[in-house]
């Protein structure tokens, strides 16, 4: 790997989020809490909860925590608009999830930070890709290992 100087890619916007989650780093606290003190050295006081419809409950338990912690909380599962795949994809039956969709609606509210939650494989780069606010992932999807991906590491 080449010695070359990387400081040119960072926005000041960029600098700032490195900073805040530096200052937030606390090994103590799990990611639900060092997210919660991330939005209060960052003064963020709106946040957005992008969700997979499977994770509706603990999509529901993460609202309850921020909004008893002083947070307004937007939330919007993966079936918004209940778009038909085929209007999407030809020949592909059901309802198609519409991370694209959600991203739009988060912006729309104005949120200042966005959670994911058990977004699928391709939506989560999509919903990322869209989103206005930066985004942060609490759950990654992961059907085989009951979403704890780092057990496919395990012997």
């Amino acid at each position: 790997m080449e010695n070359r100087d990387y400081t040119e890619l960072y926005t000041e916007a960029d600098k700032e989020i490195l900073k805040v989650a530096e200052d937030s780093l606390d090994p103590k606290i799990d990611r639900v809490n060092e997210i919660i003190a991330y939005c209060n050295k960052a003064g963020i006081k709106k946040i957005g909860i992008a969700n997979c419809t499977s994770f509706i409950k603990e999509a529901n338990q993460l609202e309850n925590i921020l909004t008893n912690k002083g947070f307004v909380v937007d939330k919007v599962h993966c079936k918004l608009g209940k778009v038909p795949f085929n209007s999407l994809i030809p020949d592909y039956k059901g309802l198609s999830c519409n991370p694209a969709g959600q991203a739009k609606y988060l912006a729309e509210k104005g949120t200042e930070l966005n959670i994911m939650m058990g977004l699928c494989l391709g939506h989560d780069m999509i919903f990322n890709s869209k989103s206005v606010a930066p985004v942060t992932p609490l759950v990654v999807k992961d059907r085989k290992q009951k979403h704890h991906t780092l057990n496919v590491f395990k012997n």
